[in-house]
């Protein structure tokens, strides 16, 4: 499918759903486009509702998530649903056809049956977390709905032996985008791009190129690193240009498109829609 975009919504606090999705609205009218969305503001918001502690597990080489036992994981498919109809919802509202894929899953995956995690200072191997790692994208339900003119609106989970997983979000828009052949992925936050240095520098890094993601990775930090690893593997995958940007400004899609943000790029990429 031509110039297809997939964009990220983040799921964290500040980002701007309803200008996000009048954004991908008027978009939608004029290229194909998938809708990936995160929950961690729910989450966090259902679990102080439910008295459920929120932990998160590090790992020796710094990536950060959540820990999800079982009862967390029930919770999760709860907000991830609840977070894709509100999604689907605003964009209905601009004049879109947005289709949950909230049900009818799309991507599979593989538990994680003994994780590696920094606790108290020491690395131990935690057995009871319901993360995994994504196996397989099914292309033919994603395309099925951008082929009449909708846009698929995916959760982050992943369905395997062990149930439904509580996967990246960023690395299930990298796969989705991989799996497609698209054009540009944007992954929409509330940061406005990738710093070399967080704590000094005045703006984040504008481009980085196909042979800087090495040094990407070095610069990021906590949830960041997943966002540049997905980056990473959107780029191997052969997505031409991957984009992280600020999602709590209006047009956020349209201004990640036009330069804004860190643009991450192919070896035959530029800056640019």
């Amino acid at each position: 499918m031509q110039n297809l975009l997939i964009v990220k919504l983040g799921g964290g606090e500040g980002l701007d759903m309803p200008r996000a999705c009048r954004d991908l609205a008027e978009i939608a009218n004029t290229r194909p486009v998938i809708v990936v969305h995160g929950v961690s503001a729910k989450m966090n918001q259902m679990c102080q509702d439910l008295d459920i502690p929120v932990r998160t597990l590090t790992s020796p080489t710094g990536h950060s998530s959540r820990y999800t036992d079982e009862r967390t994981r029930d919770v999760f498919v709860m907000a991830s649903r609840a977070v894709n109809d509100d999604i689907c919802t605003w964009l209905a509202s601009y004049g879109a056809s947005p289709i949950s894929v909230a049900d009818e899953i799309a991507v599979h995956g593989t538990r994680k049956k003994a994780i590696r995690a920094v606790v108290d200072g020491r690395v131990r191997i935690v057995r009871d977390d319901y993360t995994g790692s994504i196996s397989s994208v099914n292309s033919e339900t994603l395309l099925d709905i951008l082929e009449v003119g909708n846009i698929p609106v995916v959760p982050p989970m992943a369905l395997s032996d062990d149930g439904l997983l509580n996967v990246d979000g960023d690395r299930v828009a990298g796969a989705i985008a991989t799996e497609l052949n698209a054009d540009t992925l944007i992954i929409l936050s509330n940061v406005d791009g990738l710093y070399r240095d967080f704590e000094t520098d005045d703006a984040p890094v504008s481009v980085v190129a196909h042979n800087e993601s090495d040094n990407a990775m070095n610069w990021a930090e906590g949830r960041m690193k997943r966002k540049v690893l997905g980056a990473r593997e959107a780029l191997d995958g052969g997505v031409q240009r991957v984009i992280i940007s600020d999602g709590r400004i209006s047009d956020p899609v349209t201004e990640a498109l036009n330069g804004a943000g860190t643009h991450f790029l192919s070896i035959n990429a530029t800056v640019g829609a």
